[in-house]
């Protein structure tokens, strides 16, 4: 079940990406391709427009279902998405010896002028 919650989650947030992006703005942007406004255009003289708002609506509110669906899982499983590693022991090594380079030699002192 998780995993059908989560490829849904998935695709519903491919789509609700593909609906914003194709909404057309001031600037055209990729919804000009979709009937930016003119009369010959897929979806008739107002465009994509009203198609686009609706669909990116039933996006959103599938992306939120899920994802509350999903926590709601999660809650009935009694786990946290912050005990990942709370119940076993962290087991850390120990720091490798990195060797310490010797100190450089101090330079000669310049002779002085005649």
């Amino acid at each position: 079940m998780n995993g059908l919650a989560l490829a849904l989650l998935i695709l519903f947030g491919v789509l609700l990406i593909g609906a914003v992006l194709l909404q057309p703005g001031t600037k055209g942007g990729l919804g000009a391709s979709f009937g930016g406004g003119g009369a010959n255009s897929a979806f008739g003289a107002q465009g994509a427009t009203p198609f686009l708002s609706k669909a990116t609506y039933w996006l959103a509110a599938g992306f939120l279902g899920t994802t509350l669906f999903i926590e709601v899982l999660i809650i009935r499983q009694n786990r946290s998405v912050l005990e990942k590693t709370s119940d076993k022991a962290v087991i850390t090594a120990p720091a490798p010896k990195v060797p310490v380079p010797a100190p450089l030699p101090a330079p000669a002192p310049a002779p002085a002028k005649k």
